[in-house]
């Protein structure tokens, strides 16, 4: 009990995976990989998957942690949404309930995956009896908005998001609309830091795909630079104004970027984190 179970989605972009698993590996201590049987996505599009990928993964699990969790995660009767929630469901109950899940996505990396483990440690008396102590650990998002030819373009502001439950009802993505704790960890979102194909390849098949104008959005994305990046705002892909300006980050490889990020010191500060914990305690205050 009270273990670190990491869960992970596998699909088109699978290839990310060789970024993000080595961020938690060492401080998880089972990680769970879903891949749908038929090698498809939340819309029912095919999918493949190199064989090489899955000698990287049998060589790089040298503690014997990784599990590779296979199923149908598509029905044709739900939509995207209501698939992702699907198979975050399954996959939660593959890696059993009672200790702490944590679910990511492959173009998901964690700065700082110890220190988030140690603040779930910290409140492992919400493991006991889940159900009656449902709650959501929380970090903050970087999102990755676009590579340059010397740097990396990325949102300015902040985004929470939910990494951590000790009960996976799922209603809305990782979102069991339960109590949650904020806490300053940071996590790298390669979210639109993409080619132009894989992003109408993601874009076209995940959770919000039925909601994504996706060639209103490339016709900006492919205009933003460098150089020209301040005199553009409101650049998010279902509600641009969500990501109203984009910072600029110098590097040669996602490592560097990273690394330059992680001085930037964009951790939420002690006050922010403690208004917003406080808040959530309160609206939970009389819920039972």
């Amino acid at each position: 009990m009270s273990k670190i179970q990491v869960g992970f989605l596998m699909s088109y972009d699978y290839k990310l995976l060789k970024n993000s698993i080595p961020f938690v590996y060492d401080h998880s201590d089972a990680i769970t990989i879903a891949l749908d049987e038929n090698f498809r996505t939340w819309t029912g599009e095919k999918f493949k998957v190199d064989n090489d990928f899955f000698e990287w993964l049998k060589k790089f699990d040298t503690e014997n942690k990784i599990k590779l969790y296979k199923d149908n995660f598509y029905d044709s009767g739900l939509d995207p949404m209501e698939n992702e929630v699907r198979e975050r469901k399954m996959l939660a109950n593959s890696m059993g309930i009672g200790n702490w899940i944590i679910q990511l996505d492959s173009d998901e990396y964690f700065v700082n995956f110890k220190e988030f483990t140690q603040q779930l440690k910290r409140r492992n008396h919400y493991l006991i009896n889940p159900e009656k102590n449902k709650i959501q650990i929380a970090g903050f998002y970087v999102n990755l908005y676009k590579y340059t030819d010397d740097g990396l373009l990325y949102v300015s502001k902040l985004r929470n998001q939910k990494f951590a439950t000790n009960y996976p009802n799922y209603k809305v993505g990782r979102n069991t609309r339960e109590r949650v704790i904020f806490v300053s960890n940071i996590v790298v979102h390669e979210c639109m830091s993409r080619s132009e194909n894989e992003i109408k390849t993601k874009l076209s098949n995940w959770g919000h795909a039925h909601q994504v104008n996706i060639q209103e959005f490339l016709e900006k994305w492919k205009m933003v630079d460098g150089t020209n990046y301040k005199t553009y705002k409101d650049f998010f892909y279902l509600e641009p104004e969500k990501w109203k300006s984009l910072d600029f980050v110098k590097g040669g490889s996602l490592k560097e970027c990273m690394t330059d990020l992680s001085k930037k010191n964009l951790k939420p500060s002690s006050f922010f984190l403690a208004q917003k914990n406080f808040g959530q305690w309160f609206k939970f205050l009389f819920k039972s």
